[in-house]
């Protein structure tokens, strides 16, 4: 959807150029899993390193000498540091985090030290590992991931990774929620993914004007030009799926951008590519233009 949006607005791009940037995009989701690691990793340096320096103080409390590390000893931060293979790839993004005049590490430290949610934590009783879990995910969740200025170094290294952050939080969370190695080695988990992505991209570009003459038909009372662009690439994307991907149920791809409308699109959006889909779906699977393979595709 984003690199359509990039081509479509300019017009002198060419399509191999397109897709080398939307592959390239790609990657970048990975490397953003792996700067989301890194801030986790660096958090817990910062917060190993304030517990040592609070026992050198010339009258240290005796909270200063015996600190609560169970943040700092947290099997899932534990399970981090000691994948050596990981390690080697999160540590080179750790300057996106330590290379600024933000402060943002002690800064988010804070915050999260003063937070409730850090003291109910290292005070509990239950040392289960289900809420050593249940931490880590909170904290980023809760505190981390919003933090405005998380957002701006985000911004900074790419234009696309606050829209990328929820969907890479969600892939972490669920890593940590069933014990997957937060590694990532791969862009893709199968070579039919890219093939997928390609495919969908080139087949709204080369069929561009069938399906803004689709939703000209189909939008009842309204100029082309008065539909939100973002409107409009949602539904070519799902002209595509719908009349050229045999394989893809209908009703899957409607609910995917029915679904993808509610974030990226206005607050309308839904209603309108809902009923524009159905409508189309209807009569164009009366005429026959659809054509699914296998039972219970459309």
């Amino acid at each position: 959807m984003q690199s359509l949006y990039a081509y479509f607005s300019n017009k002198e791009d060419e399509v191999l150029k397109a897709e080398r940037s939307m592959l390239k995009h790609f990657e970048e989701v990975v490397e953003l899993k792996l700067v989301i690691i890194g801030l986790l990793v660096e958090l817990v340096k910062y917060a190993d390193n304030f517990y040592k320096e609070g026992k050198k103080k010339y009258l240290p409390t005796d909270l200063d000498l015996h600190p609560n590390r169970r943040f700092i000893d947290n099997p899932v931060v534990n399970q981090i540091f000691s994948n050596d293979k990981l390690m080697n790839r999160v540590n080179k993004f750790s300057a996106i985090w330590l290379q600024n005049d933000l402060d943002i590490i002690r800064k988010l430290f804070v915050d999260l030290h003063s937070s409730d949610l850090y003291q109910k934590y290292t005070v509990s009783t239950n040392e289960s590992v289900e809420l050593d879990k249940k931490f880590i995910i909170d904290a980023l969740n809760d505190c981390i991931l919003k933090n405005e200025l998380v957002h701006h170094v985000l911004e900074e290294r790419s234009i696309y990774w606050i829209d990328d952050l929820p969907f890479i939080a969600t892939i972490i969370f669920g890593n940590i929620k069933d014990d997957i190695s937060l590694d990532t080695s791969e862009v893709f988990k199968d070579i039919s993914d890219k093939d997928f992505a390609l495919e969908l991209f080139r087949n709204i570009i080369i069929n561009n004007d069938e399906y803004e003459n689709i939703i000209v038909r189909f939008a009842i009372n309204w100029d082309l030009d008065r539909i939100a662009i973002m409107d409009q690439l949602l539904l070519k994307m799902a002209f595509s799926e719908i009349l050229s991907m045999s394989e893809l149920p209908v009703k899957v791809s409607m609910n995917e951008y029915i679904e993808i409308a509610k974030y990226y699109s206005t607050s309308k959006s839904r209603l309108f590519i809902n009923g524009l889909l159905d409508n189309f779906v209807k009569t164009y699977s009366k005429e026959g233009k659809i054509r699914k393979v296998g039972r219970g595709l459309i």
